[in-house]
């Protein structure tokens, strides 16, 4: 039998959608005390809601401030909030590439930088960043995001080896093709054309991204820092 975990102070970024809105609900369910950032919008009940953009450092800052005065020090973080700006190379403009970055990867760095200082105090931290198979894999279109994403793994394993000895681990779980609002956009000839190369040979809900999230932060993965779950 596992033992129940521990209940923590969880903050998702980009809560209020999708993947993100999934794992606030897993981790309200698992007994956490939950606050989700967003731009727009609102997270599951029984979460506290932050406005924030990961792409202002003094945002994120007051966010947690909010955070950690309404629910203690943040224990639990995961990076979610994301950008695509879908394009081909040659039509790529710089600010196509850097604004995807500036989010998705800069963005993590903003977050991870303002927690770690209380996960420092507390010896103890759990960090997981939410990646993309198409990070791992490369992706036509993509060479912005696979980019962003690709280095949240490097970013991942350099934390673990930084902060490992505090009681704090980073891990990187890296969603496939997830049934959510953005991904339902896509034409369905490009859907078809995905599937066949998943080897489930179906495509993943956000409540199974959940459930190995929850299970990373959990009193049980202690000892795992540093891994990629595809």
């Amino acid at each position: 039998m596992t033992t129940p975990t521990t209940p923590r102070t969880v903050l998702i970024t980009g809560g209020n959608r999708g993947i993100g809105y999934a794992l606030a609900e897993e981790f309200v369910a698992q007994g956490h005390r939950v606050a989700v950032t967003a731009r727009s919008g609102a997270g599951p009940a029984g979460t506290l809601t932050v406005i924030a953009d990961v792409t202002d450092a003094a945002s994120i800052d007051s966010a947690f401030d909010q955070v950690e005065k309404e629910l203690g020090p943040v224990e639990v973080v995961v990076a979610n909030a994301g950008i695509t700006r879908d394009m081909l190379l040659l039509r790529m403009s710089e600010d196509d590439f850097t604004s995807v970055i500036d989010t998705n990867l800069t963005g993590a760095f903003r977050v991870v930088k303002r927690a770690s200082k209380g996960m420092l105090k507390a010896r103890f931290g759990r960090i997981v960043l939410i990646s993309s198979v198409v990070g791992l894999y490369g992706s036509a279109g993509q060479v912005n995001y696979s980019a962003s994403k690709s280095a949240l793994v490097g970013f991942a394993r350099s934390i673990s080896r930084e902060l490992g000895a505090r009681g704090i681990t980073a891990n990187v779980v890296a969603p496939g093709f997830i049934e959510t609002d953005m991904t339902a956009e896509l034409p369905e000839a490009q859907q078809a054309e995905y599937k066949k190369s998943i080897p489930a040979g179906r495509y993943g809900s956000a409540q199974e991204v959940a459930k190995a999230v929850a299970w990373l932060a959990s009193d049980d993965a202690a000892y795992i820092t540093g891994a990629v779950i595809p």
